[in-house]
């Protein structure tokens, strides 16, 4: 597994819809970036000027919202994750 470092965050992207309210199936092309994921690690926080570290606020498992293009895409075993900064998080889906 991945393990981020400092104020960066690995999500799970999670599937766009693939049929539209009337019915219609869009191919990939058609789809948007998802913007919603699932936390999979968060990292340790950001380290601050005077050596305090700020913990992040999200813990595994959390639904989250971010930017539509940000974070740095990877993929392991198969699986496509995101690395995504603290501040590149909008909200969590509760």
């Amino acid at each position: 597994m991945i393990r981020p470092l400092g104020d960066r965050v690995v999500v799970k992207p999670l599937p766009s819809e693939e049929v539209t309210k009337s019915g219609i199936v869009l191919p990939d092309t058609a789809k948007e970036k998802p913007q919603q994921g699932e936390v999979v690690a968060v990292g340790s926080g950001r380290l601050l000027d005077n050596g305090q570290r700020v913990a992040i606020d999200l813990k595994a498992g959390d639904k989250v919202l971010f930017s539509k293009y940000a974070g740095n895409e990877i993929k392991m075993d198969g699986v496509e994750y995101l690395i995504l900064r603290e501040m590149d998080i909008l909200g969590v889906i509760e």
